[in-house]
Order: structure tokens, then sequence, then C-alpha cells
């Protein structure tokens, strides 16, 4: 008789800068089965910290979740002064969507004492998703490496093999606190980067979120005005629509990782110069002058995301989330 037993679900804390892409990253993460959310730790980033746990507790009442806590962390980077990105997410970060109030509260401990804490209680090692710039959990390693050996991994949305978004070559949370993304990348802690290269390429097509705009489902409603979030950048230009899963698309990397191409490559992160925040991943098969000639140290390695199944990672999205239909009706 063969063990039909589920797979244990993964224990994941979320670190988040709840935007529109986090929210519908979270969505996801509470619908799969394979991932268990131990708890939701908040830093600034696409909007205030203020409205990021706001963000982040509402969308928890839409996804009819039990109760998971969430904290307030750093309200800035390391170095750097608070940006917005009220820009891309609009001023209550969430683009157009209005959601009500909630009762929910956020817990009276800080996002690093908040991490530490569930990372020290959980019986298997814990897998740390960044969604946002990585301000907190570079206190958290530096505060506490002691955790360091609960830590299963980190799997990060951010940084690109290519071109950025921020700048021309960083991309937006690693370029928001580049120090911290540094510190991450050399904490010891295995790091799976999910950058742009394939951030970019996982859309819903556009009449599967019309239909989910018009659904009779708050859920349906909720992620496909989140989808058709159209993008402001400056005065009066908006950007085409992108129904971009975005964040999440880091949470299906964590389920279903078949659907990817990936490779174990030096990265180091720069931290000076217009090249401020961009991910340098050495894609070299052999050695250049720079290392034949001792110019370089030695960089820290890192599972990176290259290319993916875009199809496989659509379906899993919208049939985790119970909305596989509207893909198939709108056909």
């Amino acid at each position: 008789m063969t063990n039909s037993a589920a797979p244990r679900a993964i224990p994941v804390i979320l670190d988040v800068d709840t935007g529109v892409d986090d929210a519908l990253a979270i969505l996801f993460a509470l619908a799969h089965p394979g991932i268990n959310v131990l708890g939701i730790s908040c830093v600034a980033g696409n909007a205030s910290l203020e409205r990021v746990v706001e963000n982040t507790l509402r969308i928890l009442d839409v996804a009819d979740a039990p109760y998971i806590p969430v904290a307030a962390g750093a309200r800035r980077p390391l170095l750097e002064p608070a940006r917005s990105a009220a820009h891309v997410h609009g001023e209550g970060g969430l683009g157009t969507l209005q959601l009500p109030p909630t009762d929910r509260r956020a817990e009276p401990i800080s996002s690093v004492e908040l991490m530490r804490k569930l990372i020290v209680a959980s019986p298997h090692p814990v897998t740390l998703v960044g969604l946002a710039p990585q301000t907190n959990l570079a206190l958290l390693l530096r505060q506490y490496p002691d955790v360091v050996s609960k830590i299963e991994r980190i799997v990060f949305m951010g940084g690109s093999t290519t071109v950025g978004n921020a700048t021309a070559v960083a991309e937006f949370n690693v370029w928001h606190d580049p120090e911290a993304a540094a510190i991450v990348l050399d904490s010891g802690v295995p790091t799976f980067m999910y950058g742009l290269d394939v951030f970019n390429q996982v859309a819903i097509p556009e009449h599967v979120t019309t239909a989910l705009m018009h659904s009779d489902s708050d859920l349906a409603h909720v992620v496909g005005q989140l989808l058709g979030n159209r993008i402001a950048l400056g005065s009066g230009r908006n950007a085409d629509y992108s129904g971009l899963i975005g964040d999440a698309g880091a949470l299906c990397a964590l389920v279903d990782p078949g659907a990817l191409e990936t490779a174990m490559l030096p990265l180091r992160v720069q931290l000076s110069g217009y090249g401020r925040g961009q991910t340098i991943v050495d894609k070299r098969s052999h050695p250049g002058e720079d290392i034949v000639h001792g110019l370089v140290g030695e960089w820290e390695a890192a599972e990176v995301a290259l290319d993916v199944d875009v199809d496989r990672y659509v379906h899993l999205f919208l049939d985790t989330l119970g909305l596989g239909s509207a893909l198939a009706l709108s056909r």
C-alpha cells in the first residue's frame, strides 16, 4: 500500500510593501494548499508604511483569511530617504481599488521581532519570501544572525539580468535599498531571485481580466481590479494594459519551480554610480580578464530565474484562486 499523504505545506513568512501585485501575491499564498503563511512583515516601498499595513490587513479580509499576524517594519531604506511609488500604485497603493475598513490590527511588535519569533517557534525551517525592498530582511539577519540556521531559503522578487525599471539597469525593489539587498545576498542563506526577466512575462489576457472585473464574485472582482490597474508614468501618460500577476509569480515559483528555467550564477548588487541598485549576474561560461587577473573577489551565488512557462503560471494563478473558469469562459 502506497503512502498517499499530502506533502507538508511550506512554512512561509511574507515580506511585503503591499501595492497592487503584492496584494495578488498575498491572495495566492493564502489560497494555495502548499503554502502555510505564518505571518506577514510590512515595509515602506510601493506606499507608505502605514498604507502598506492597512492594505495588507484589508487584503486578508478579501481572502477571508483566519488570524495571521501582521507587523510594521522599516519606514525607509537603510541609507536613502523614503521614496513614493504612487505614480505606479496610486496614492493608496492599490490603484483604483477601494476596500472597506477592517477590524484587523497589526501586532504591537516590529516586523523584525515578529519574524524572529515565528522562525524560532517553527518546527521546520522557514522560507522568507521577499516581495519588497529588503530592509526588514537585512535588519533581521544583522540583528539576529542566529535565525539563519532555521531559514530554509530566501525567495525574493527583485533584480534583473537585463534591463531595469527604476533606472535603465536597476529594478525597483533592489534599487530602493541596495545595501539591504547586498546584506541579504551575503548572509549565507540560500537565495532565489525572481527578477524582471520573468516578472514581465506572466500576464493574464485582458479579456480574462475584464470577465473577472464584471463577475458577481467579490474575490474575482478584486483580482480583476488589481490586474487591470493602469500604470501611470508622468503627467498625463498611462501605460497600456499589462495584466501582470507580478509578485505573485515568486509564489508560483515556490510551489511550481519546474515551470522556470533557472541557473546558479554569481550575483552582486552595484552600490555606487548610475548603476546603483543593479543586480549584476555573471552568465559567462568562462572566466574573464577580471577573474584571470585577480581584479575581483568572490561573488555570492544565487539561483536565478531566467525564463518561464507563462501559460503554466497563468493557469496556476487563476486555478489556485478558484478563478480558472474565467479563463475557459472568456475564450
